[in-house]
């Protein structure tokens, strides 16, 4: 661990690798995904050219290029090909369906789009190729690879011996990467993170976080959604760590034993997958570890105790971000791992807490600093940035005297029922405190006499409001934070990032109430 420098983050991410792999060591194997053949970081560097050069006789320099690959080695080698030749990787998210990708390339102007044979064939994605080629020319990588020939390979060795006479210079304040958030409770916006704002949040984790290089971590996320990317990807290998990178989290039964057969030190996921794989898991699978990080929802209380009694004393550390800021805005310690709140800001973020009318105890979370996004992409073209350089998280929060996080819900995630605000949130843990190996989301629906009242969807299909209200009454929490009317369903719609899809949801809560149901 060490103290966060943030003018020795304004650098390229190019330049951040060549630098990493300059003091890791250029033969350390740093880079792995399910084939099982390492790359060092010299093999990194050289492919990257390799790759690149073909990619570069395709498009322009700072054009957006379209990436829609798999958690990989290939994909990561994609992405700093487009970086060695200042092409800007577009990352698309492939679960989002055919409208929000196509509105995605839209909006950053992509006019070509990477991606493999493989892949669309394993993931039977040709109907999103189908609409994608309406409006941009799909690339398949093998494809490109197989035309990269014994000039392309001499170029690769020369460039790899002299890596910053080859590269193409990058500003740190040049976009790194253009990504999209979740779409949790409406439309994907375009965010423009820069080369800077990714180098400053690995800087920044590293100073929270002691790591260490001997270390590997195994990233089953997408790297289409930030916290895959950074976490998962620029983080080992601008550290010296080897990064495992598997294309689906999905795959609870497998997981676990490559966890262990890799030997994986850090596991990146959210709280439903880390769930899935701990029940899947045999004893001593995941009991190696040196941490579990969760981000993107909430961590149940339900799975600390059920990694405690499988596994023993591996920290499960909650942490917080947004994809504006690049994404970590905090996050727990292996050795200060404070239930129920996600951590301690990292350093160089700075906060203020707005007041939120109706909610005590708290304030709307603004954060500024240099993990903090260039902007959103304007609909017309341009980039629109943050006032001030602040980001309006549209999280409730409090902040303890030294900077610890706890989440008291979303600003869109308070109903006003019967003239006071009820955190959605908050009825969300009491259903899972009641049940919880279940899962749960609460919405809210109009009401004429109340204003709002609260619905809760829940796959456990014995689930009765007289329970909710009975531990509601033994434990003092208010009777209006009780969801009256409880939907059963055999499963909770969830995004690729395994964050609630609240607008699915509440599509399935309009149908059931429009029903009479």
């Amino acid at each position: 661990m060490r103290s966060f420098d943030a003018p020795k983050a304004q650098v390229s991410l190019f330049d951040a690798l060549l630098a990493a792999a300059r003091t890791h060591g250029l033969k350390k194997p740093i880079l792995e995904d399910q084939e099982r053949k390492p790359l060092t970081y010299l093999e990194l560097i050289r492919a990257s050219f390799a790759l690149g050069r073909k990619i570069a006789g395709l498009t322009e320099r700072g054009e957006h290029v379209g990436v829609m690959l798999p958690s990989s080695a290939g994909a990561v080698v994609t992405f700093f090909a487009l970086h060695a030749f200042g092409r800007v990787p577009t990352m698309l998210n492939f679960t989002s369906g055919i409208r929000n990708l196509k509105a995605a390339c839209a909006l950053a102007g992509v006019k070509r789009v990477l991606t493999s044979h493989r892949f669309v064939e394993q993931g039977k994605l040709h109907d999103l190729i189908d609409a994608l080629e309406t409006i941009a020319e799909v690339t398949y990588l093998e494809d490109v690879r197989r035309t990269i020939g014994l000039p392309d390979k001499l170029f690769a060795l020369a460039a790899g011996a002299l890596p910053y006479r080859f590269r193409t210079p990058t500003s740190p304040s040049d976009p790194g990467v253009i990504l999209f958030t979740s779409g949790s409770f409406g439309a994907p916006r375009g965010v423009v993170l820069t080369n800077a704002n990714l180098v400053s949040n690995v800087r920044q984790i590293s100073a929270h976080i002691a790591l260490d290089p001997a270390w590997t971590f195994f990233n089953p996320l997408p790297i289409f959604h930030v916290f895959g990317l950074t976490g998962g990807v620029l983080l080992p290998l601008l550290e010296g760590m080897k990064a495992f990178e598997y294309p689906s989290p999905l795959h609870a039964k497998v997981i676990p034993g490559l966890v262990k057969d890799c030997g994986a030190s850090v596991l990146l996921a959210t709280d439903t997958f880390v769930n899935q794989y701990a029940r899947a898991s045999e004893s001593d699978e995941l009991a190696h570890l040196q941490f579990v990080v969760c981000g993107a929802e909430r961590v149940r209380e339900e799975t600390h105790r059920l990694i405690a009694d499988r596994f023993g004393p591996v920290p499960l550390l909650e942490g917080y971000g947004a994809t504006e800021a690049s994404p970590v805005i905090a996050v727990n310690k292996p050795d200060d791992n404070r239930h129920g709140t996600v951590g301690g800001l990292l350093p160089g973020v700075e906060y203020r807490l707005d007041p939120v009318p109706g909610i005590p105890g708290g304030g709307r979370l603004m954060v500024r600093g240099p993990n903090i996004m260039a902007g959103y992409l304007a609909p017309g073209g341009g980039i629109e940035p943050p006032a001030g350089g602040w980001h309006d998280t549209g999280d409730v929060v409090s902040v303890s005297d030294d900077r610890w996080v706890k989440i008291l819900g979303r600003v869109k995630r308070f109903a006003k029922v019967g003239g006071e605000m009820v955190s959605l949130t908050a009825a969300e843990d009491l259903a899972s405190t009641v049940w919880p190996e279940c899962r749960h989301a609460v919405v809210a629906v109009a009401d004429p006499k109340k204003g709002e009242r609260l619905v809760l969807v829940t796959d456990r299909r014995d689930a009765d409001p007289a329970a909710l209200l009975a531990h509601a009454q033994a434990i003092g929490a208010p009777e209006i934070a009780v969801p009256r009317r409880i939907i059963r369903t055999g499963e909770i719609p969830v995004l690729g990032t395994g964050k609630t899809d609240y607008v699915a949801l509440q599509r399935i809560v309009d149908a059931e109430l429009g029903r009479g149901a």
